[in-house]
């Protein structure tokens, strides 16, 4: 009788793979079976991440997502490496200078949040975008990690805000304009996990009254294997917009 051929491994680069939500999606698709190309602007806590799933198919690469020539490489090492990219989760980003108002923010700090957050984004996009229309078989999934953030803002957080709306407003672009080749592009917005960038939430958050109080968090995992769930549908299914937050966070009735 003639065996059935195995299937092969799907494809994914994580950006922002050396810590937080990154470190956390990376482990669960590397576990479940997945390649995964992990980039990051150090490569020591990549190789960490790469450790956790020593069985696990991972290549590590240095990657300053605002740079073009940086995801270039990203993407060609890992199609020299897996062959093509089934998977992109466009995670890096950063606060940037976090309780800073509006009117002292400096422009190089604005700056710097806009090159990691949105420019970074749309370059890993694009590059992921090319890699998937031409490949064969054609297709492929982009997930940007919006946030919270993205429907409702903290007080002073003008550059991190500005950035995850406009990322939005790029997902449903990507969304229409690959929608001839395969391509299904999605969002995560993600409201208080357990990470070192929400570390400070546990022991007070400025909220909008002025006070500040601490806030619940959830466990990273519950993110990574949500991220999961909408990567390993078929391509003819998307997720279009997900939002998974601590339960009892302020975010509904923020304000």
């Amino acid at each position: 009788m003639e065996m059935e051929p195995a299937e092969q491994s799907r494809i994914a680069v994580v950006t922002g793979a050396g810590s937080g939500v990154g470190r956390a999606v990376a482990v669960e698709l590397l576990r479940a079976g997945w390649s995964v190309a992990l980039a990051g602007r150090r490569q020591g806590p990549l190789e960490e991440t790469a450790g956790l799933v020593p069985e696990g198919a991972s290549v590590a690469v240095r990657t300053d997502v605002s740079r073009p020539d940086d995801v270039a490489a990203l993407f060609a090492t890992t199609v020299d490496r897996f062959g093509r990219v089934d998977l992109l989760f466009n995670n890096a980003g950063t606060f940037g200078p976090g309780g800073v108002p509006v009117e002292e923010l400096s422009y190089d700090a604005w700056r710097h949040v806009v090159d990691t957050n949105l420019n970074g984004a749309f370059l890993c996009a694009q590059a992921a975008y090319r890699r998937m229309k031409e490949q064969a078989p054609q297709g492929g999934r982009i997930i940007n990690n919006g946030s919270i953030s993205a429907h409702t803002p903290r007080p002073h957080s003008a550059a991190y805000t500005a950035t995850k709306h406009a990322l939005t407003g790029l997902t449903k672009s990507l969304s229409l304009d690959g929608r001839p080749y395969g391509i299904a592009v999605g969002q995560i917005d993600i409201g208080n996990a357990a990470t070192d960038m929400t570390a400070r939430m546990q022991t007070g958050a400025l909220q909008a009254n002025g006070e500040v109080t601490p806030e619940p968090v959830m466990d990273v995992a519950d993110v990574a294997r949500t991220v999961r769930h909408m990567a390993e549908l078929p391509l003819e299914a998307n997720v279009q917009f997900a939002t998974v937050l601590a339960t009892t966070m302020p975010y509904v009735g923020r304000g």
